[in-house]
């Protein structure tokens, strides 16, 4: 059924009606000399009003129902203007991390076969230059120029542009995977798998009209609009979170009081260090969600301590079903640590309500039917799946990744994490790595979140990786250590002695002992989107290369 009240933009609407004069955006235009940030401010009222106005400018410049769009624009209030124009038109974004590298980037591109582009002057001027990847362009908007305030300035109306009637199983937009594991996918999103992502994610967190969230990660700024939340953009590269100054954003989570905020562990470490060293506490924060990536212990223990009134959830998810799992802080502190250090696993917690995952034994091809899985007892080890109204069904153009990703079951679709984990008798989902990143020994399988743990609790230990040495199975079992500032190993001497500690802090893990090489590297190589998630098959390669084995 084709209707306007299915299209997910309507829930901007229902907050310009219901809050008109509520801040809807606040956008860094300066730093005073004082440190604090000067923002832009937007009602919801206007933010409707504004994306009503884009919508007219995207249509008259021929991008209609059903176009897929290249989205190029910053992050903050021009993105979420810009997406939300094109929900109301019901055309398709296309959203690609630009940070994840040129060559990639148009691979996305040419695969998308996007018809229109609304971007930024520069990626305007850069889609004319003659890359296969652009030539399926038709029509070209420009964002953020004056001659933009113009035409939004002209296009602009008291009276609501009506919505564009849709389903809910209709295209709302492809959003591409970080390609941390492998080739950015384009994953399909419909406007009801949208509005399932913001159910979800208002009725797990308690999350309230008239809260106000500072999103580090620029995709969570699309959904604050329709969850009535005002929407702080940090002055921070998206592409480069970990190398963002903590001075000006932990400055606008004081002055702005917010109260709920998402980033990855490399944020959070940088604006808990700045706390920490400046005797700054947070406390107007109602929560902190931090996902991408395994969060270590002190970075919890930190963040409880600075923003005494939050509650702290490490939730789990992907691009392709976001969230299925989550715990609090406090909880995982209490109960969690200690099996985590001794090779239980990392607990992620409980399904989200309406979300079911099950532990299945591990199967290197496409699985038709879930008649064709078989699940695992409670507490083994084996692939994560998952299904749920914000699951997606598809890669967008990719046949065969998809059925490599979807497992049929009636009229529902599992999605298989890529992740390995067990459910415990206490109903807690425990995660273990990446299937990919399992390292097949001679002895044995060793997973990565079985054995990091241990090492990572090492007070002078800022990540390690566990790899595998070699070109085929079995591998020799390796640890790569990126040591803390200041510890970084100058000698033999200095080396041995941290080996030794190392083992020491490991002493009491089962499978410590299968370690047979420790490496240090002064930075290990990270994903785009997050600055937390390590490539642990590039070191493999690399450190294999450097040893010869």
């Amino acid at each position: 059924m084709h209707d306007p009240g299915r299209n997910v933009a309507r829930h901007l609407r229902a907050a310009a009606t219901q809050t008109p004069d509520l801040t809807a955006t606040l956008s860094p235009l300066s730093v005073s000399p004082q440190g604090r940030v000067v923002h832009a401010q937007c009602t919801f009222q206007q933010l409707d009003q504004e994306s009503d106005a884009a919508a007219r400018v995207f249509h008259a410049q021929g991008i209609a129902q059903g176009t897929r769009v290249l989205l190029a624009v910053r992050p903050g209030h021009d993105l979420i203007v810009c997406m939300f124009g094109l929900l109301k038109l019901g055309a398709v974004a296309v959203a690609i991390d630009p940070g994840m590298g040129f060559q990639s980037y148009l691979n996305c591109v040419r695969h998308a076969r996007p018809t229109a582009l609304v971007a930024v002057r520069t990626a305007h001027w850069l889609s004319l230059l003659p890359f296969v990847a652009f030539q399926s362009l038709e029509h070209r908007v420009t964002v953020g120029s004056r001659h933009w305030r113009q035409q939004l300035a002209q296009a602009t109306s008291s009276d609501p542009r009506p919505l564009a009637a849709i389903s809910a199983h209709d295209p709302a937009a492809i959003l591409f995977t970080s390609g941390s594991t492998g080739a950015p996918k384009g994953v399909a999103y419909t406007h009801g798998m949208f509005d399932a992502q913001i159910e979800l994610v208002r009725s797990t967190y308690g999350i309230q009209p008239g809260e106000v969230d500072m999103p580090m990660l620029p995709m969570f700024a699309l959904f604050n609009p329709a969850l009535g939340m005002t929407t702080i953009t940090p002055l921070l590269n998206p592409t480069k979170p970990a190398s963002a100054d903590p001075a000006p954003i932990v400055a606008a989570l004081i002055s702005e009081r917010v109260t709920n905020s998402f980033g990855s562990p490399a944020i959070w470490a940088l604006i808990a260090d700045h706390c920490d060293s400046k005797r700054l506490a947070l406390p107007h924060l109602r929560r902190v969600l931090i996902a991408g990536a395994p969060v270590p212990d002190r970075l919890l223990e930190q963040l409880l301590r600075i923003a005494p009134q939050a509650q702290i959830h490490t939730p789990y998810g992907a691009t392709e079903c976001l969230p299925v799992s989550t715990i609090e802080a406090k909880e995982l502190l209490a109960t969690q640590r200690d099996t985590a250090r001794q090779g239980g696993g990392t607990c992620v917690g409980r399904a989200v309500a309406g979300v079911e995952i099950r532990i299945i034994r591990e199967t290197e091809g496409p699985l038709l039917t879930l008649a064709e899985t078989t699940p695992c007892p409670l507490g083994e080890i084996g692939e994560i799946i998952v299904t749920g109204p914000s699951v997606t069904r598809a890669y967008d153009g990719l046949p065969a990744a998809t059925a490599l990703a979807k497992i049929a079951d009636g009229e529902r679709v599992w999605h298989r994490m890529g992740d390995l984990g067990a459910i415990g008798a206490d109903g807690l989902l425990r995660f273990f790595g990446r299937r990919t990143e399992k390292v097949r020994t001679a002895q044995g399988d060793l997973y990565t979140e079985a054995l990091e743990p241990a090492f990572r609790a090492h007070p002078q230990v800022a990540r390690c990786a566990l790899i595998g040495l070699g070109n085929k199975t079995p591998m020799v079992p390796a640890l790569v250590v990126e040591p803390k500032e200041g510890y970084f190993p100058t000698n033999t001497g200095e080396r041995e002695k941290f080996i030794e500690s190392l083992r020491a802090q490991a002493a009491s893990h089962p499978q410590a002992a299968a370690i047979q090489q420790v490496f240090f590297q002064k930075k290990l190589p990270v994903d785009v989107r997050h600055n937390a998630k390590i490539h642990r098959l590039q070191l493999s390669k690399e450190w294999t290369a450097r040893t010869r084995v």
